[in-house]
């Protein structure tokens, strides 16, 4: 028979080990939601970069691209790392990111390359067009796509020895903000291009 004194020891004892347990519980309880939160805020792995602000000129680096066919084939220098899918008359080669472009037609024509940028600048259906220039065969250009947002054409014709037709015709595209960049590659293609001889091959067969 316990004594009064003992009951209130063991009383004691147990409400110390239903203490204990409790405790160790909470701590248990407090391991798991750190561990679930170091779960939930670790790092994932890095996004895709993104293209942001304007081209710069200065970071592109040229090589000389060929292209039209064996017998006639032409050349001009666009920016390293730019690819075509096609060849022939008008390949088009894009950036990795496909944000930017040079385009070539080798097709020519009979027009005159004032007449034809006149005619592109009233064909183009792009929402918010806005040409900025027309001159000397060159057309600059503005416009809104529907998923890429602004973005800036620059097309160029390139005429005859004569003048009286065009023998290919150069465009490079972009946003408005890498507008010197997109120059750059337009003069340089211009200034590189190498086109057949016009009056052909004239060697004996």
């Amino acid at each position: 028979m316990l004594t009064p004194r003992h009951q209130a020891l063991v009383a004691t004892l147990a409400g110390m080990t239903v203490g204990v347990a409790v405790f160790g519980s909470v701590l248990a309880i407090n391991a798991m939601n750190s561990d679930s939160t170091t779960v939930v805020t670790s790092p994932g792995p890095s996004p895709t970069p993104t293209v942001s602000g304007g081209l710069d000129p200065n970071s592109l680096q040229f090589a000389a691209q060929t292209f039209g066919s064996e017998r006639s084939p032409i050349s001009a220098d666009v920016p390293v790392g730019w690819k075509s899918s096609q060849g022939g008359t008008r390949p088009r080669y894009l950036d990795p990111t496909g944000v930017w472009q040079v385009r070539f037609d080798a097709r020519g024509s009979k027009q005159q390359p004032d007449e034809l940028a006149a005619n592109r600048a009233k064909s183009i259906d792009e929402r918010d067009l806005k040409v900025i220039s027309n001159e000397n065969g060159t057309l600059v250009y503005t416009y809104v796509d529907q998923t890429r947002g602004p973005r800036m054409g620059l097309s160029r014709w390139l005429p005859s020895e004569d003048g009286e037709r065009t023998l290919i015709e150069i465009t490079v595209g972009g946003r408005p903000q890498d507008e010197a960049a997109l120059r750059s590659v337009l003069e340089r293609a211009t200034e590189t291009l190498q086109l057949p001889d016009p009056n052909g091959d004239k060697r004996p067969n």
